[in-house]
Formats: C-alpha cells, sequence, structure tokens
C-alpha cells in the first residue's frame, strides 16, 4: 500500500473480460478514483469501454502515488539540475528505480528515500516493516547490494494516545524487518507535533553497494525474450493499496475481507536480496523490476513501457497463495517480497537453477513482444489489451491552482522575537533543561536500540552522531556518510527557504563527518494537493530545493511525494524531507560528533544572529509558531563544508547547530561524551544559546592547532569563535549557570521511556 488518498470502500467490479460484453452495465470509474474526464480518456485511449482489468490497471497507475499527477508540473524542474555529481556523471538518476553514483574505485551506490505513510496509520508494524522491503528492493533492482537503512519518522504529540498506538509498532516494524535482513540502521529522525496526528510519516531510506560493471535499469528489451516473476507467491494481501481499493474483493460474492495493508516477510527478502545478486553475477538478467505500489500492474506496464514496447503475460500462470483470487486482484495485488525479470531464451534454465538453489519460487509467466501493446490472458481469455506507455507513463497531468494564502503574512509577522525570554542565569538553565528534555531534542535511544546499528561490521557512524557512516571499501577504507534532515515549523513559516534549510542541514551533518555531500534523494511529504495553501506549499518547496541545488552543485537523484497527508481540513506541517549523500576517502579519518577528550579548544563556526522563529524554544517554551525561519545562506554551508573537509585530522569533533540552536550541540557534546565544557559567550547569553541560526558548527581542536584552524578559516572565509574549553563535569556557561552532565543527562533520557515504557 503506497501514500494516496485513504481508500474508499470498494465495489463489486464488472468482470467482463472482453470490452463488447454488457456494454451497458455500468463501470464504477468513480469509486477506483477516477474522474469523469479520466475515464473518458481511457475510452478514448481504447477505442472502446475498459474491461474490468483494464479499469482497474488504470485506476491504480493513474493514482496521485503512481502516476505524480499533481506534482510532476513541478517535480521536471528538479531535471533543470545538471546531473552531474562533484566528482562525476550520475549513472542513474530521475525516473529509475533509484538513483546511482559514482564514487570512485570503480565502486557505485544506490540510494533513495520514500514514504509508506497511510499503511503505517492502518497498521503500524506491517505497515513500516513493508516500508523498509520496498525501499530495498528498489536498491536490489539496481544491481547494489543493500547495506544500510534510515528512517525519517514524524509522529503527534508524544502525550496523545494515538501516538502511543503507531510509535511502538512503527519502531518494531522498522527494526524487525531491517533487523532480519542483517541491515544496519545507521540514522533518521523521530519528531513529534500536533499536525502529525492521525497522519504520521514514516519514511524509509536505503543505501547500496555495486561495481559500476552491475548496474541494472528497468525495461524490457529484446523480442521473445521471457518474462520471469520470482519470489513469494501473490496473495491477497495489499490489495488496494496505491489504487484507492479497499479491503474487499472485486467479486461481490467473494471472501469479505482482505489485508489493505501488505504484510511482509523479511526472511524471503533476504533469499531474495542474495538471489538477485547471484542472479546479476551470473549474468542472466537483462532487465528487472521489483513489484512494489500497484504490483503487476506496475511491473508490466513500467518494463514494457521503457523497452521495445510490448509484452505479453499469462496470468494464470502467476503462482498465488489464494487460489480464489481474480484476475483484477492478482493485477491490483501489492503482496511482499516479489520481482520481475526479463530474460533471454538461453539463459532461462540457469536462471530458474540459481532461484531453486535459493529456494525461491519463480515462473515464467510471459514474453517480450514488439507489438507495442501491453497482452495480458486469463485461461486464455484476454482481459488486458492497452498501449503500456499509457498505463506508465501517460498519465494525466493536473496544473492545480495555487496561491500564498491569505494567513501566510500574518503568520510570518507573530515573530516569536517578541516572546518574553530568560533573563537570568537560573532561567536560562531552567530552559536548557526543559529543552533537552523535550519530545524533539530528548534521546532517542528507546527507539535506535531497537535497531542493529553494526551489523554487518562496515558501520562507522550511527545514531546519535550528525550523520551515518558505512566502510565500502575494507582495503581502502573508501565510505558514504547519508544525513536526512527537514523542519516542519519551518517550512510552515516559508516553504521556499524551509526546503532549502533541509536540505543546508542534511548537508551539512553530511560535512561534519568529513565527507563530500554528492547528491540529493527527497520525501515530500504534504497534505491534500486539492487544497490551493497546500499546493502553493509544495511548489515553493520544490521550487526552493531546485535553486539549492544548482546553487550547491548537487543533483536530486529521484525520490517520493506523499499527499493527502491530512485530517480534515488540517494539513501535516509541510515537511520535504531531504536525504544528502556524501562521499570519504578513508572513513578512519572522519570526524566525531561528540568531544573526545578534556582540554580542548571549542571553536564556534559561522555566524550566530538573533534568529527564534519556528525555534524549538518557541515550540517548547511557548506554543508558538509565527514569524520567519533562520536566513538561508548556501556560499555559507558550501564554505563550511569545503572547510570541515580541510579540518579531518585537526578537529577532534565537529556538531552541527540546528534545533536547540549552541545550547542543545554543547549539551549532547558533553552528555554522549561524559565530558564536560565551560564557555564564554559575548553579547545576549540567550539569543547565543537558543537562536537556531543555520550554516554553523562546534568543532574542539587541541590547542597546538588553532594557529592551523584559525588560518583555515581565512581561507574559507567561515567566521569563527573561540568559546571555551572541554573538561570537568558540568556544562558551565560564564557567569550565567552550570550544570551537572548527570543532571542533564537525567533530563535527556527520561523522557521516551516515561512515555512509552
Amino acid at each position: 500500500m503506497a501514500d494516496s488518498a485513504p481508500a474508499p470502500a470498494r465495489p463489486a467490479l464488472d468482470t467482463v473480460a472482453v470490452a463488447t460484453g454488457d456494454p451497458g452495465r455500468e463501470q464504477p470509474w468513480a469509486d477506483l478514483g477516477l474522474k469523469a474526464d479520466e475515464y473518458d480518456r481511457i475510452k478514448e485511449i481504447l477505442g472502446r469501454r475498459p474491461t474490468s482489468s483494464e479499469l482497474a490497471m488504470y485506476s491504480v497507475m493513474w493514482s496521485e502515488h503512481c502516476s505524480y499527477k499533481s506534482s510532476k508540473v513541478h517535480l521536471k524542474q528538479f531535471g533543470e539540475i545538471p546531473q552531474v555529481t562533484p566528482i562525476g556523471p550520475m549513472l542513474a538518476g530521475i525516473g529509475e528505480n533509484a538513483g546511482v553514483l559514482d564514487i570512485g574505485q570503480g565502486y557505485a551506490v544506490s540510494f533513495k528515500v520514500e514514504s509508506h505513510n497511510h499503511p503505517s496509520y492502518v497498521e503500524p508494524y506491517q505497515g513500516a516493516a513493508t516500508g523498509i522491503g520496498g525501499i530495498v528492493r528498489d536498491i536490489i533492482a539496481m544491481g547494489a547490494r543493500p547495506v544500510a537503512v534510515m528512517d525519517p519518522l514524524r509522529f503527534g504529540p508524544l502525550d496523545a494516545d494515538d501516538t502511543h498506538r503507531v510509535l511502538p509498532g512503527i519502531v518494531a516494524g522498522v527494526g524487525g524487518y531491517g533487523n532480519c535482513l542483517g541491515l544496519p540502521n545507521i540514522g533518521g529522525e523521530a519528531v513529534f507535533d500536533e499536525s502529525y496526528l492521525g497522519n504520521p510519516l514514516v519514511n524509509a531510506l536505503c543505501v547500496g553497494v555495486l561495481r559500476h560493471e552491475d548496474l541494472h535499469l528497468a525495461n524490457a528489451t529484446g523480442n521473445g525474450n521471457l518474462v520471469i516473476l520470482y519470489g513469494a507467491r501473490t496473495g491477497g494481501d495489499g490489495i488496494g493499496g496505491v489504487s484507492v481499493l479497499a479491503s474487499e474483493t472485486f467479486d461481490a460474492d467473494g471472501p469479505a475481507k482482505r489485508p489493505a495493508v501488505q504484510v511482509g516477510d523479511p526472511f524471503m527478502e533476504k533469499l531474495l536480496i542474495e538471489c538477485t545478486l547471484e542472479l546479476f553475477a551470473a549474468h542472466v538478467v537483462a532487465g528487472i523490476q521489483d513489484l512494489g505500489g500497484a504490483g503487476l500492474s506496475c511491473a508490466t506496464s513500467e518494463l514494457a513501457s521503457a523497452g521495445d514496447g510490448g509484452m505479453h503475460v499469462h496470468l494464470d500462470k502467476v503462482p498465488l497463495r489464494d487460489s480464489t483470487l481474480s484476475p483484477e486482484e492478482i493485477l491490483m495485488s501489492e503482496s511482499q517480497e516479489r520481482m520481475m525479470a526479463v530474460v533471454e531464451p538461453r539463459n532461462v534454465d540457469a536462471f530458474l537453477a540459481i532461484c531453486a538453489k535459493w529456494d525461491v519460487e519463480a515462473a515464467v509467466i510471459g514474453e517480450v513482444t514488439d507489438t507495442g501493446r501491453l497482452e495480458i490472458d486469463w485461461h486464455g481469455q484476454r482481459v488486458v489489451d492497452v498501449p503500456p506507455g499509457t498505463v506508465a507513463h501517460e498519465g494525466p497531468v493536473y496544473n492545480r491552482p495555487f496561491a500564498r494564502p491569505d494567513w501566510q503574512d500574518a503568520l510570518q509577522a507573530d515573530r516569536a522575537e517578541a516572546l518574553a525570554r530568560p533573563t537570568t542565569g537560573d532561567e536560562l538553565r531552567a530552559t536548557l533543561l526543559q529543552l533537552v528534555a523535550s519530545p524533539n531534542l530528548c534521546d532517542k535511544s528507546w527507539i535506535t536500540d531497537q535497531y542493529d546499528r553494526y551489523v554487518q561490521g562496515n558501520t562507522v557512524l550511527a545514531q546519535p552522531s550528525d550523520s551515518g557512516m558505512i566502510r565500502v571499501d575494507e582495503e581502502t577504507n573508501l565510505g558514504v556518510a547519508i544525513a536526512t534532515d527537514c523542519n516542519g515549523r519551518f517550512a510552515k513559516l516559508d516553504p521556499y527557504a524551509g526546503a532549502q534549510l533541509a536540505l543546508s542541514e542534511a548537508y551539512r551533518n553530511v560535512a561534519t563527518g568529513g565527507a563530500m555531500p554528492l547528491a540529493v534523494s527527497d520525501c515530500l511529504n504534504f497534505g491534500s494537493p486539492e487544497d490551493p495553501d497546500v499546493m502553493w506549499q509544495f511548489a515553493e518547496a520544490c521550487r526552493g530545493l531546485k535553486d539549492a541545488c544548482l546553487e550547491l552543485g548537487i543533483p536530486v537523484t529521484g525520490g517520493n511525494v506523499s499527499l493527502y497527508n491530512q485530517t480534515g481540513e488540517t494539513a501535516i506541517l509541510p515537511t520535504p524531507v531531504v536525504a544528502v549523500l556524501g562521499v570519504i576517502d578513508d572513513v578512519r579519518r572522519r570526524t566525531p560528533s561528540s568531544f573526545q577528550a578534556a582540554g580542548e579548544q571549542i571553536i564556534l563556526l559561522g555566524t550566530s544572529r538573533e534568529e527564534l522563529s519556528g525555534s524549538e524554544w518557541a515550540n517548547v517554551v511557548h506554543g508558538h509558531l509565527g514569524g520567519l525561519p533562520p536566513q538561508v545562506d548556501l556560499v555559507a554551508e558550501r564554505q563550511l563544508a569545503r572547510l570541515l573537509k580541510d579540518l579531518v585530522g585537526i578537529a577532534t569533533s565537529a556538531h552541527d547547530l540546528s534545533d536547540g540552536g549552541l545550547a542543545q550541540t554543547l549539551a549532547e557534546g558533553v552528555m554522549v561524551s561524559g565530558i564536560g565544557a565551560t564557555v564564554t559567550l559575548e553579547g545576549d547569553a540567550f539569543v547565543g544559546l537558543f537562536a537556531e541560526s543555520a550554516a554553523r558548527v562546534v568543532v574542539t581542536v587541541d590547542g597546538a592547532d588553532l594557529d592551523e584552524l584559525r588560518a583555515l578559516c581565512a581561507r574559507h572565509d567561515v567566521p569563527m569563535a573561540e568559546i571555551g574549553t572541554t573538561g570537568g563535569d558540568s556544562l558551565v556557561v560564564e557567569g550565567q549557570f552550570d550544570v551537572p552532565v548527570e543532571e542533564l543527562r537525567s533530563a535527556w533520557t527520561a523522557t521516551l521511556p516515561a512515555a512509552l515504557g
């Protein structure tokens, strides 16, 4: 089940197999999510009334999730960004299952982030688990071995009953599936806000590694080549996912209910991974596609459309675990752990033998043709005969109306800088303790301890580090770093700047570890596209992300859009989650996030301003959202990233400033390491501690390296301030307050266990 409008009750479909059958019978196109003009367009394309299977196929493939019909007019601008990373051309990008980047030494990485929001609300464990399974198969389909996952999550208020319903199941699903696959979970987010109540966001990222020559693409070429479906059997679970079909069968006389959310089997997926990689190594695969949203409807139409344009499928040859499934249900089923391959006839026996070795069921279900048609038969009867491009790539395109909301000016005028703020040392101390214990800033170990972060032995950095880092090559120690970020409050205040701030933070987090940022994948989570306010937010976020990528010189490799995330008229905060991947030549020379030793100098890099609107302080202390978000300075972000790369081996730690400002960065530095710190702040101590200006990082260095640091900062034109030293067992702000490290840690670690048990 993918992300689209919540599924209405499903009607019994017209089960005629030929267009001429019972032409007077009304077809339930509206109940399948199609508009009147879309139904008319289908009839125009076919020159006749669609069969029930064709109608179901078009309804799912023309859904919001599969066709991007409300978003593609805005997404196309990502194609204006040169498809070149800082170290060379991309090997695969937008339009493929996942982006693929050259990282040097003959290696490439594939990465992508997607959503599984609505299923995770309906059935938290399986929704989240199959979200991980789906993104992993996208990576496999590119020819890569999955090596790590991440999970950016958003929930309603921590004390809400429904948060207590969905959060434990979602976390268990992410951990259960990923742990069973043997994939380390190296990062993510857990954010709480009222707007996500009833609309949790479960975004999942996977990264995989491959050699350049192992790249595979999704197309069906070669007339006479055979189409093989392999993996799990097709069942009734997940029918109605992206297709806005609900949980009843197509046939009114059939079984009353089927699961609307897919049921995952990570052990089958592990077999599928190893089987697929061996098939690639044996060079017996000509084309491949995973089966995710829309199941066989998607795989057959996309493979055919991207290849020679024709395919003939015998649907009755599909292995089933439920013999009562109708052809429409087989086409729509989103059962997990399935892949589709195109194989030359001479390689079929070898293909099937490898599948048998891994105990993975496989069946030849069709062949590639040069007819330009997708033809599907059911027990000798033609149920589908369509041009595949009209299903897969030529769906409706909407220029939905959008306009800057009437309320935006008033929202931006309500600045948090005008709110009452602490003025004494005791008040600053109390504010710090309140913030470190708040749901968004507290320790997330209750979540991350359920994930295996170090399985496979190549995890270099994981939570709570700024980014996750994985070693790619055990001889050269080549590696990659990844971070995901988004502050939905900033995006609500200004969606253009908010998207750029999300990119800036992820870019900065990758750079703090010493990696060079290369490329972006995005997961754009928004409310209803039928609301002009929401569409304005979406359009502005896309524009902001495109402009920022152009400025930073990094491409968008692909991603996902999730719409209709709202309850009634209340949309979620606009949440354009941005993932940035970077490369590091030698992971042994990475820079850690937390303090490493006493007696080192603490340096603040970047420019601090009185920027409090949208901050965690305004949110936690005042329940306030208004004003303008922090200033975006992409030039400063790029200069800072270059400096941080040059500081590898000089800086003993580096930690970005974001939510909670300098106060949170210092607190995390001492809490994670157990090493205290003493700092002196110039000017307004409150602003210095809690403002959330971007393009800032705290680094520590040995005193002997200060002159070299000063020279590098001057060379890269990055402001620096020497603010203190590490050591002791307290966090001390001179002239204001001191807090023992253990008192800070007790406040920081208590929140989630107290709320969740």
